[in-house]
């Protein structure tokens, strides 16, 4: 089975070109689901070797059941995707002839509602960065492309120089399935970036062009996830800001600003690369007190005496 899961990764990799993240996150949900099956010694053969064409519903239902104690449902959701994804592979390759998971639907998931924070609020964090060093102007410069674009933060960590359009104030970004759109930015978020690539060219001797990364950790090197992740929860507590939100919190508050102020929902879903409109729906429920307040103000036939 280890061989089969490298093929299927290297499927990914190169034929479907998934994020990093998720073919971690595959690789890693198949290697748990083998170790299951040989804790408990099942589809094995002569050789005590996992053998994939002996997998069939009862045996996945098992593993599934084993998960319910200590994973959430947005987890094991996860696993049963990879699980799904994986023998679709081995199906469709002819290396195992009937796809065990065909009858078993994804269980549907809890959505939350998304934290985001107040204008008022992202006033006092974007105007509370004190800048006393050289990364105090790269991070600046990446909360106000964070909120002037609402880019994903693999997005961001991804941009290179040769993205970015000054000139135009655009952004060539790269989202998910490797999908590129086009996002405007504003002019202070222009401004920022402008601050922090004259501190680069300063610090790391950088000619800040082409496809050299935009946004560097203290060593020179493009900065991760989680960096950024840091440099969020950095700044939200040291300007005293109550909300608790990562780097996905400033997105969902790019674009509930955007709805707010009456932008249509599909330029928004536009700039936020959503491939459907239900998914930028979601956020259509963040500011329905306030549409329910114009429509009983304006609606003649609301039942609110004027």
């Amino acid at each position: 089975m280890d061989e089969l899961v490298q093929t299927f990764a290297d499927h990914l990799r190169g034929e479907r070109r998934v994020s990093p993240h998720t073919l971690r996150n595959y690789v890693s949900d198949l290697a748990q689901f083998r170790g299951f099956l040989m804790e408990r010694k099942l589809c094995l053969d002569d050789e005590e070797v996992i053998d994939a064409r002996k997998v069939d519903i009862h045996v996945v239902r098992a593993f599934l059941a084993s998960l319910t104690k200590h994973h959430k449902k947005s987890s094991i959701g996860r696993k049963l995707a990879a699980l799904k994804s994986f023998f679709r592979y081995l199906v469709a390759t002819g290396r195992v002839e009937k796809d065990p998971l065909l009858l078993i639907q994804t269980p549907k998931q809890e959505k939350p509602l998304p934290g985001f924070l107040s204008v008022d609020d992202v006033f006092q964090l974007l105007g509370g960065i004190k800048v006393k060093k050289s990364l105090d102007i790269r991070d600046r410069a990446i909360l106000e492309f964070f909120y002037s674009t609402g880019v994903r933060v693999s997005e961001l960590v991804g941009l290179n120089w040769a993205d970015l359009d000054f000139q135009l104030e655009i952004v060539r970004v790269v989202g998910k399935g490797s999908k590129e759109r086009i996002v405007p930015f504003g002019k202070v978020a222009k401004e920022t970036l402008e601050a922090y690539a004259a501190e680069q060219r300063k610090n790391w001797n950088s000619a800040c062009k082409g496809e050299a990364p935009v946004f560097l950790n203290n060593r020179g090197e493009r900065i991760t996830t989680r960096s950024v992740a840091r440099i969020v929860e950095k700044h939200l507590r040291e300007t005293g800001i109550a909300v608790k939100i990562g780097p996905h919190g400033l997105r969902h508050t790019f674009a509930t600003h955007l709805l707010n102020s009456g932008a249509d929902l599909r330029v928004i879903q536009e700039m936020l690369g959503h491939a459907s409109l239900s998914t930028t729906q979601r956020y259509t429920h963040l500011n329905l007190d306030e549409l329910t307040a114009v429509y009983d103000k304006a609606h003649p036939r609301s039942g609110v005496r004027q």
